[in-house]
């Protein structure tokens, strides 16, 4: 193997590809990157087993080949090269590969492709297409609420849901839910359902640049595989099996209390609230008046022995019965951080239930927060 290719390029690659390294397995390959020649391009791949990650980049291929190089070496080398060409050239003998750029010449010992393990080729006929700015925005919405605790692996899934034209995104960590909707420009002719691990949707959003983009999504249950592809990288990832929590019940039918607030307005007390609330639990109290007021005010309140006491007063919108609920105030900011309405609905019906935030005039987004004890 042979080859030409920019500095910077190659260095964005490398960046695309790195998360799915393995950084400690028993398999030394999985440590590596493979470098690829294909179809005039260069290749870019790594794998931990669970999570696959390939790019291609443009590159002056003179002679074919294949390798895998220290992942880490290898992008901490090319990350101080200066931002000209690299010049790449494999001693399959020696198993060595050859990095020149400018005054720079280092050899860096390599392991056989032949050794790496195979990432899948999709069949892209049978894939689900949507825009990749609306995808990533929907991932935004629903992939913060899965859980971060290993012992749940299930709830560290999100479960997409296909069902003709509409694709559904859901994830819990059992304090709270947010569920998205969307239509799809090109339906499905079966229904699907797959539990995709939270952290490979993240890392899809994360290399998923250009929104005007296709991503085309194939879910193959019989092999454990979800397989997402872009324009320049693709993104395979195990799927989580088990049985996800039927969350629809835990949805309220109606609601005793609406309250309308500003967006930015809601997101602010709470970031001021939290400075407090961050030193006794991250407990938030919100003080709703009752009846059909449409200049009402709610008040956040927050109080820690250590630390003191804070009040938020924002302008509201309520219709209703008055109440006083409490919520965990980081929740309710990182739901806030993902709505880009002007204006949410919080609907409430007692203080020891659920209360649900959505996006004024939206019903495709919702989100669940479960109460917090008053004390």
């Amino acid at each position: 193997m042979k080859l030409s290719i920019k500095q910077q390029q190659l260095s964005s690659g490398l960046s695309i590809v790195s998360r799915a390294v393995s950084p400690r397995s028993t398999l030394p390959v999985l440590g590596n990157v493979l470098l690829a020649s294909d179809d005039g391009r260069l290749r870019l791949s790594a794998t931990n087993l669970e999570l696959g990650i390939t790019a291609w980049i443009d590159a002056s291929i003179d002679v074919e080949g294949s390798t895998t190089v220290p992942a880490r070496t290898f992008a901490d080398l090319i990350s101080t090269l200066p931002s000209e060409g690299v010049s790449l050239t494999l001693d399959e003998k020696k198993q060595i590969l050859n990095v020149k750029s400018g005054g720079s010449v280092t050899d860096i010992k390599v392991i056989d492709a032949d050794e790496f393990p195979p990432m899948p080729i999709p069949d892209l006929s049978e894939g689900i297409q949507m825009n990749v700015g609306e995808f990533k925005e929907i991932i935004h919405q629903v992939a913060f609420s899965a859980s971060t605790d290993d012992a749940r692996p299930v709830l560290q899934g999100v479960l997409i849901t296909v069902d003709d034209s509409t694709i559904t995104l859901a994830a819990t960590d059992g304090f709270r839910i947010s569920v998205r909707k969307a239509a799809l420009t090109s339906g499905s002719p079966r229904t699907l359902k797959a539990i995709v691990p939270a952290r490979a949707l993240n890392e899809l959003a994360r290399i998923a640049t250009d929104s005007a983009q296709t991503v085309t999504m194939i879910i193959q249950p019989e092999r454990g595989q979800v397989l997402f592809h872009l324009k320049d990288a693709e993104l395979v990832s195990q799927l989580i099996e088990g049985n996800f929590p039927d969350y629809k019940v835990i949805i309220p039918k109606s609601y005793k209390t609406t309250t309308v607030l500003s967006t930015s307005a809601f997101l602010k007390a709470c970031k001021q609230t939290e400075i407090i609330a961050r030193d006794s639990n991250n407990v938030v109290r919100l003080n709703i008046p009752g009846g059909g007021d449409q200049n009402a005010q709610v008040e956040l309140t927050a109080q820690s022995e250590e630390t003191g006491s804070g009040v938020s007063r924002i302008e509201a919108a309520v219709e209703g019965q008055g109440m006083v609920i409490a919520f965990n105030v980081v929740y309710l900011r990182e739901v806030l951080d993902v709505i880009k309405s002007p204006s949410v609905v919080l609907e409430t019906n007692a203080s020891n239930t659920p209360g649900m935030i959505r996006p004024v005039g939206d019903e495709d987004f919702k989100h669940v927060i479960m109460p917090m004890h008053l004390g």
